[in-house]
């Protein structure tokens, strides 16, 4: 039945599978160019750099400020190029989706429009984080837009990977869902601690604290939905190879997540890469769990549908 269809509009199978994987290709890319842009974005924001270009798009009006180049001017420059480029890639990616849309599976060109939808709000975002003078609500919604992005782009690749599943994932792919879900929300508040400076707030005048501590209550359950996908994917032997490795992955993820928060707090934010790295390590926990758990779907709707034609 799928042959006939695709042989309608003049596809074949193998039509089908080299445009995949290049789609999928260009989407792994872009997935990375955004992990880099929330670590300049990161980094911009700790070292003070938000600023430092005090116009947009431009800077200093000009594309390359080459007189007022510093290491400021040049983090905050250089995100907003990272940030163009992908916002380039992103549209080039939904054109290809509904040019190719005959040979590709019907969700992928809506789910890419959606991908650009959130890069062009993120850009928006970005523009407002400037000419508002880097309000924090604004600030914490730029980060939770990347990370939604982030997210979908994962989705999207990961869904086209060649997967076939073993039907041993019960109720994983549920705890994965979770899990994600609680790393994403523990991520916004951790967005909203930075963008307040609740940490130095909090220490320095018992302000803020109450936003510090929810930081800090929050990595109990995302922890422990994270934990408990790991303990499952171990008590489950005929889970699949790639599902064992990406729940190790968060295992290990999980906990240098812990170890630079810690850090992190008792040092007061005063070492910048400690910082940056905290945030970094969030999103790929968030990008792990967000693997497995599609891939967890994937595994269970073949089973349901091996089932079904049984």
């Amino acid at each position: 039945m799928a042959e006939s269809v695709f042989h309608g509009h003049g596809v074949t199978p193998k039509d089908l599978s080299q445009s995949q994987d290049r789609i999928r290709r260009l989407v792994w890319k872009i997935a990375i160019a955004t992990l880099l842009l929330m670590a300049v974005g990161s980094a911009t924001r700790v070292m003070n750099a938000g600023l430092a270009c005090p116009d947009w798009p431009l800077c200093y009006g000009q594309l390359v400020p080459s007189q007022q180049m510093n290491l400021q001017v040049f983090l905050e420059w250089f995100h907003r190029l990272d940030a163009g480029l992908i916002g380039l890639s992103a549209i080039a990616l939904a054109v290809w989706c509904w040019w190719a849309r005959h040979s590709l599976p019907n969700w992928l060109p809506w789910a890419a429009t959606f991908a650009l939808v959130l890069i062009v709000f993120q850009g928006v975002l970005g523009g407002l984080t400037v000419t508002e003078l880097l309000r924090f609500d604004i600030v914490t919604a730029h980060l939770g837009t990347a990370l939604l992005f982030f997210s979908t782009l994962l989705v999207i690749g990961t869904a086209l990977l060649p997967y076939k599943g073993t039907g041993a994932v019960g109720k994983l792919p549920w705890i994965g869902l979770t899990a994600a879900i609680l790393v994403y929300l523990q991520s916004l508040v951790g967005g909203l601690v930075a963008s307040r400076w609740a940490l130095h707030q909090c220490f320095g005048a018992s302000q803020l604290c109450t936003v510090m501590n929810s930081h800090i209550a929050g990595v109990v359950p995302a922890t422990l939905a994270t934990l408990t996908l790991v303990w499952m994917a171990w008590r489950t032997p005929a889970l699949h190879p790639t599902l064992r490795q990406l729940a190790n992955s968060a295992a290990g993820l999980v906990v240098l997540q812990i170890i630079l928060g810690v850090a992190t707090f008792w040092l007061h934010l005063q070492v910048e890469p400690l910082t940056v790295t905290h945030q970094a390590v969030g999103a790929a926990l968030l990008g792990t769990l967000v693997a497995f758990t599609v891939l967890a779907w994937r595994d269970r709707a073949a089973l349901i549908g091996s089932e079904v034609r049984g």
